[in-house]
């Protein structure tokens, strides 16, 4: 069962920064829900504490995404090598492609999109591989969306920790397509069908997240998320017109506040 602890502090940062001492948890690992933001008073007077709850994440909503420390810091500098080595490979053959004007016409758009298809699988599959993760990538291509699915053995090693790892090889994977294909496609790249259960958790955080703000009428400010992953969680609540939600903070640490509209 998960525990919350309520803590009391002289402001709300100092609050949470006590509650997550206790429990020995980072703000990415808790849920803080600020139950009273606590007042200043006059000369001592009337000063009333802030008073904050830290509930721990539930581990198995990201089990399948945990791998060691070392291994992802390893795979992250990885991934920084490749995609310097990547952009210098490719650099002389798009060159010239740049200064090249005027609309393609279908068949070479399909070329294209099939060339980058193909070059980002095998590349892909190379980075896999250089992790010892070996993994086969199965391909989706439409005109406005390509798709790559790894399938392996050692899904946790390419997710990484909240799908960390994932999200950096995404990048490299949209670096490589639009190398080939000029204009608008969406670029997604998964590991088995985890992006369908990481958006069914993100679901289940928004309609838990929603019941608390409307029990309490505190705002709950929620660990750090990519960009994509607030957008999907804002999406969901932006549906019911009593909560409203905004971001604050700086990437990556970048987190989204819930709470009452006003």
């Amino acid at each position: 069962m998960t525990n919350t602890i309520k803590v009391t502090d002289t402001s709300v940062e100092k609050a949470i920064q006590k509650g997550l001492r206790q429990l020995g948890l980072t703000q990415e690992e808790v849920v803080v829900e600020v139950l009273s933001e606590g007042k200043k008073g006059l000369f001592g007077f009337g000063q009333k504490d802030a008073i904050v709850a830290l509930t721990p994440v539930v581990k198995e909503e990201v089990v399948e995404e945990v791998s060691t420390p070392v291994v992802e810091e390893t795979i992250e500098e990885v991934v920084a090598a490749e995609d310097e080595s990547f952009e210098e490979e490719f650099e002389d053959e798009f060159e010239d492609e740049e200064d090249v004007e005027g609309s393609e016409n279908e068949e070479t758009t399909v070329d294209r999109l099939e060339e980058a298809a193909h070059v980002t699988k095998a590349y892909l599959e190379g980075i896999a591989k250089t992790y010892g993760a070996e993994a086969t990538v199965a391909v989706e291509v439409r005109r406005d969306r390509m798709t790559f699915v790894f399938d392996t053995d050692k899904q946790g090693l390419l997710i990484g920790k909240h799908g960390k790892i994932l999200n950096a090889l995404q990048v490299l994977a949209q670096v490589s397509v639009h190398r080939f294909v000029k204009g608008r496609i969406s670029v997604q790249v998964d590991v088995g069908d985890y992006r369908a259960r990481r958006s069914e958790t993100l679901q289940q955080i928004a309609e838990r997240t929603a019941r608390k703000v409307l029990k309490t009428k505190q705002p709950v400010y929620l660990e750090p998320l990519p960009a994509y992953e607030r957008k999907q969680i804002h999406a969901a609540l932006s549906k019911n017109k009593r909560i409203s939600t905004h971001s604050e903070g700086k990437e990556p640490h970048r987190y989204l506040v819930v709470e009452i509209a006003e």
